[in-house]
């Protein structure tokens, strides 16, 4: 269907979708965007947030993502996330670990002295999104 696009979307541990989609809601690292068939290209990094998919029957399936990137093309859109997991399995559990690990790593940058400022800073909007991430969903 010309009204379609083929979306996939892979994390390290499983492949969590492989559909035709009507769109796409991608959390971007310079701000959300919706990919739907015939976007122009682009490659985007992701930051923490929800993904949310509209498949071609109208079914919305929502995940919850921790960085990685898009690579959206006219006809297909597949989101490579370093961590993703179908919303209704981002238990506040699962929130606070990711929390938890993105502080320790901050933390880590910020005590070592010869770390760059923009890693640093890095570090810093990583733990805030996470933050941010946990208030939409516990919120």
């Amino acid at each position: 269907m010309a009204d379609t696009m083929q979306f996939d979307l892979v994390s390290p541990e499983r492949r969590l979708a492989s559909i035709e989609a009507r769109s796409v809601q991608i959390p971007g690292a310079e701000g959300d965007l919706t990919a739907m068939a015939d976007h122009a290209p682009l490659i985007t990094t992701l930051r923490p947030g929800v993904l949310r998919v509209e498949a071609d029957s109208g079914e919305v399936t929502e995940y919850v993502v921790t960085g990685g990137f898009a690579d959206v093309s006219g006809s297909t859109t597949t989101v490579l996330a370093e961590r993703a997991v179908p919303k209704s399995e981002a238990t506040s559990e699962v929130i606070e670990g990711y929390i938890a690990e993105a502080r320790e790593a901050h933390q880590k940058l910020r005590d070592t002295p010869d770390t760059p400022h923009s890693v640093a800073d890095a570090a810093a909007k990583m733990l805030a999104d996470m933050e941010a991430l946990k208030g939409h969903m516990m919120g």
